[in-house]
């Protein structure tokens, strides 16, 4: 490997929705940084199989399904 033109590889803290952490490499941060996650696996609809719903009280969702209601989707 050529010198001096890769990231710095280092440990890092994250923090996951729920509250637990682990340690793990990354070039994300600083040496001893803690990301926390917004997002993880233990909370969102895509991993947990739960189902989102859609945040639209009429609105673009609503009238895309009423225009073609007939078409059979």
């Amino acid at each position: 490997m050529k010198k001096d033109i890769h990231p710095e590889y280092h440990m890092v803290t994250v923090k996951m929705t729920d509250g637990t952490e682990y340690q793990t490499r990354t070039t994300w941060g600083a040496e001893g940084d803690t990301l926390t996650l917004d997002i993880d696996p233990t909370s969102h609809p895509a991993w947990t199989g739960g189902n989102s719903r859609l945040m639209d009280q009429g609105g673009r969702v609503s009238r895309f399904k009423k225009k073609y209601e007939g078409l059979g989707f």
